[in-house]
């Protein structure tokens, strides 16, 4: 019985809306004239994005690749239960980086940090809490690790819809613009994952 493999692939679409999330990061706005201090942050935020990014995406395919074989049960948990890992640190690493870099030159610029931090922390906190789930699914059972999967898929579409708001906030306007310029925003924007706006 091959029952694992439609869930896993409800998990791997939940988990393509959870990748758009970090791309979110990278603006589509035109060049403006932004301040030299606004832009030296976007740079800053923009460089520790683009690796987290990638491994994201490396994430994020590694679970698309085991739903397209009939894997196993041990190898679906396996490869999710890293997918997750990696997930949760990169997005502490991406809100250690808005963090450090201080809050952007714009009005309400400290508000827009902080609570771009507090949610990439708390994203980054359930993706750790879904490994640990994945990691306690039963393998023996095929429909219990079924259904088991089913709730985790769940999960993970609710935190990809509801992950991004302070990320819009903290782009508006004149930040998204700065970051906008960096090479290394635009690179990540190119990933065919990403929404262009």
């Amino acid at each position: 019985m091959e029952g694992t493999n439609p869930v896993n692939k409800k998990l791997a679409a939940a988990l393509s809306g959870g990748a758009v999330l970090v791309l979110a990061l990278s603006g589509c706005s035109s060049d403006n004239g932004n301040s030299d201090k606004l832009n030296s942050w976007a740079k800053e935020v923009c460089g520790a994005v683009q690796p987290q990014a990638k491994k994201i995406e490396a994430a994020n395919a590694a679970i698309q690749k085991e739903t397209s074989d009939n894997s196993t049960p041990e190898a679906v948990q396996k490869t999710d239960a890293q997918a997750f890992q990696d997930m949760s640190d990169a997005y502490k690493a991406i809100g250690s980086a808005v963090d450090k870099a201080g809050a952007p030159d714009v009005t309400d610029g400290e508000t827009k940090q902080t609570n771009a931090v507090k949610e990439l922390n708390d994203i980054s906190a359930s993706y750790a809490d879904l490994k640990k789930q994945v990691d306690e699914l039963d393998t023996k059972d095929q429909a219990k690790f079924a259904d088991g999967l089913k709730g985790i898929a769940t999960q993970l579409d609710k935190l990809s819809q509801s992950g991004n708001d302070a990320l819009k906030k903290l782009e508006e306007g004149d930040v998204g613009q700065a970051m906008a310029q960096q090479e290394s925003c635009k690179s990540t924007s190119s990933s065919p994952s990403a929404t262009q706006g």
